[in-house]
Parts: C-alpha cells; sequence; structure tokens
C-alpha cells in the first residue's frame, strides 16, 4: 500500500499541476467545473446566479434552438440512445449517411466520415495519413488535437512559427525531398485562443511549390467563415486546394463529434486506416440528429451568420476604442490579453461577480506572457449586452493590469 501511495504521490506531482490547483481554489480563484445549470445562449446559469455568457463557442446560439431539440427527440425516439458498436461494424444508422452526404455538399467535397468527437479526427487522422519518414508541419498554436495526433504518428514533426510563412517556406525546403516522403501542413482554421484566421491561401501556394498536402481544422471556423459558413477553405475560395478539411460539431452545429472530407478515394482510405474512427463506438442518435439539423438550418440561412459578423465588429471596434490589447482579433474570438496568470484569474473571478462571464486562458494553454481572458460572440448577443461586458473589463483591466 506505501508504495502504491508512493506512486500516486509521484504522478500527481509532475508539473506542480495539483500544488497551482491548491493555490488557485485556496484564494477563491479557481475558475474550473463550475456547473451550468440552464442552456448557454446571450446568457447562461451557474447555481442560481445568471451572467452574461461571453465564454461559449455557441457562435450562432443553436444550442437549445427547438427545431433542433425537436429532432433530437425523434431520434432518440427512433433509434434510443446509442448505437452500440463502432461505424466499421454494426455502429452506423441511415441518420450518420444522410449527415455525411450533407457535409459532403457542403463543404464541396467527395467524401466524408464523421468522428464521435473533434479531437478523435485530429488524433485518427494524422497517424494515418503520416508515417515513419514523413514529415508534418504544424503552426506553433495549432490545437492540442493536432498535437496529439502527431505524437501518435511516427512521422517528425516541424513547427512553424505562427501565421510565419517565410518561416514554413524554410522548414518545407529543408525537411524531406519529394518523392515518396509525404509532408502533410495542418494548422487550424481559425485560432482557438487568438481569434485570428491561418493564412491558408499562403499555405496552398507553398504547399503546391514543396508537393505538400494541407489539412486545414475548422472547428472554430464552421458557421463562421466562408459561404454559409462552411469554413477558412471557402472563405479563402480555394477548397480544391485544401486536401483535408476537418472540424467539430460542438460549436456552431449545436452538438457533439466531428468530421473529415477530403477526395473520395482519400477518405475510403481513412475508414479503413483512422485507429480512432474504427475503433471507436459511432456517434449517437441524437447528437447526429441534432447536427444535421444545425447543417441544414445554417445552409439555408445566413442571417445568423451575418448577426454574429455585426456582433464581434462592434465588439472589436468598442475594445480598441478603450485601448485593450487584443492583438489581431478578427474573428468572434477575441482575446484580451493580460499577460500575467494570477492577474487573468483575478479579472475573471472579478467580471463573473459582476454578472459577466469569460474563461481565462493561462500557461500551458498559452505562454505565460500571454496569458488572456478569451471573449467570444454568439449571434444572440445585443449590442446593450456588449456594451455592460466590455465596460466592466476595461475598468478592471486598467485598475488592475
Amino acid at each position: 500500500m506505501e508504495q502504491v501511495l508512493l506512486k500516486n504521490n509521484k504522478v500527481s506531482e509532475r508539473g506542480g499541476i495539483l500544488d497551482q490547483v491548491k493555490k488557485l481554489k485556496a484564494s477563491g480563484l479557481y475558475p474550473y467545473f463550475n456547473a451550468v445549470s440552464s442552456t448557454q445562449g446571450a446568457t447562461a446559469v451557474f447555481g442560481d446566479k445568471e451572467v452574461l455568457m461571453f465564454g461559449s463557442n455557441n457562435y450562432l446560439g443553436l444550442s437549445g434552438d427547438p427545431r433542433i431539440q425537436e429532432a433530437v427527440k425523434k431520434a432518440v425516439d427512433k433509434y434510443g440512445t446509442s448505437c452500440t458498436g463502432s461505424r466499421f461494424l454494426n455502429g452506423t444508422i441511415d441518420l450518420h449517411l444522410e449527415l455525411e452526404n450533407e457535409l459532403k455538399e457542403f463543404l464541396n467535397k467527395e467524401g466524408v466520415i464523421i468522428f464521435p468527437t473533434g479531437f478523435q479526427v485530429n488524433s485518427g487522422v494524422i497517424p494515418a495519413v503520416a508515417d515513419k519518414n514523413d514529415f508534418i508541419f504544424i503552426d506553433e498554436l495549432d490545437h492540442a488535437s493536432i498535437i496529439d495526433g502527431c505524437r501518435m504518428s511516427f512521422a517528425r514533426r516541424v513547427k512553424f512559427r505562427h501565421s510565419d510563412m517565410a518561416d514554413l517556406e524554410q522548414k518545407l525546403a529543408n525537411n524531406g525531398v519529394s518523392g515518396d516522403i509525404t509532408k502533410l501542413i495542418v494548422t487550424d482554421g481559425i485560432f482557438s485562443m487568438d481569434g485570428d484566421i491561418a493564412q491558408l491561401d499562403k499555405i496552398t501556394n507553398l504547399a503546391k511549390q514543396h508537393d505538400a498536402m494541407v489539412m486545414v481544422d475548422c472547428a472554430h471556423s464552421i458557421g463562421v467563415i466562408g459561404k454559409n459558413g462552411s469554413g477558412t477553405a471557402s472563405h479563402f475560395n480555394i477548397t480544391d486546394e485544401v486536401d483535408l478539411i476537418g472540424g467539430t460539431f460542438s460549436k456552431s452545429l449545436a452538438s457533439v463529434g466531428g468530421f473529415i472530407a477530403g477526395s473520395a478515394d482519400l477518405i475510403e482510405y481513412l475508414s479503413h486506416a483512422s485507429r480512432s474512427y474504427i475503433f471507436s463506438a459511432s456517434l449517437p442518435p441524437s447528437s447526429t440528429a441534432a447536427a444535421l439539423a444545425a447543417l441544414r438550418i445554417i445552409r439555408n440561412d445566413n442571417s445568423l451568420q451575418i448577426k454574429l459578423w455585426e456582433n464581434t465588429n462592434y465588439a472589436i471596434q468598442l475594445m480598441n476604442e478603450a485601448g485593450l490589447d487584443i492583438g489581431n482579433a478578427e474573428s468572434p474570438i477575441i482575446p484580451i490579453y493580460i499577460r500575467n496568470s494570477f492577474t487573468t484569474f483575478k479579472i475573471a473571478k472579478l467580471l463573473f461577480d459582476n454578472g459577466v462571464y469569460v474563461n481565462p486562458v493561462v500557461a500551458p494553454g498559452v505562454k505565460e506572457t500571454d496569458a488572456l481572458l478569451r471573449f467570444s460572440l454568439t449571434a444572440l448577443h445585443t449590442k446593450q449586452q456588449i456594451e455592460y461586458a466590455i465596460e466592466n473589463i476595461a475598468k478592471l483591466v486598467n485598475k488592475y493590469c
């Protein structure tokens, strides 16, 4: 028993994480795992406290939409709550195929397969595409699921400086040669913390020059940019030049799960080679129905996307006028840089007390010097709500920074 306890202590002390958690809880600034007791729209309820919600990824405000709720109820009535197996065996239902076919048309690609989570897309696709002797080039600010996908591959991972095309070009030239070697460039479409849009047009140009494949994770792009919210490749009008388009249903599409889209042959290959696809239970009927209903809404009506951008542009204008440090923000994800972890936690707590929820993001999620408040807009926010939130943020930032 003593030996087991020693091993447990050794694990729990790694990285000083537990010590940091205990300090934050002791100071009353610990912000994580607070239970929400409502839908998350322009507002949300934590316990019995209603706050303005500027910390969700519900960009189009479709989570809680009655049309989607009705589709979920019908799916559960027909299929039950689980598919009880993997897509490879008994876990495919006709709703999966409907969703894949409609995504294929939406994204203008030949093939699509869906995964139980967006994380599993990157952790399953990247190792299946890039093997030993291959090279994967990733932006230093790519999502953790991309990094983990690289770790699960035998390929060599090469990081390039964030959105630095000269650095990417040099690293493409210096690593690997043409032939049987695969060069895979993987980037976020909209970066999840800094809120800037990947220079996908320039990335695809470099890919052509260096015989490389391009994969873009449109987790935060779907519903936000591109024709009717069809993502980053559509935004730049270069869909044919991007080999793989991945994403998630857990943001604009009001569900959970993920997808990968590409050529018919590549998707057929991935459906037989991606371990996270083959060996995971398939997306539940309820989640599939929710994503399909949300997709049909945004394909036929871009009014929510237009409202989202009205709110985004208004918020960026107000933040610039208030002198807040928002970096190169150009999307509904607006980072407000505090650049100190403790101060970031403190301001987030005081904002919550004043009725405004934002996400504190600190190391290791970002560099310590990039500690920030992640402020995210939805189509449901009103101008008055945006004004109130930014006024409170500016006061606290001016006081403590």
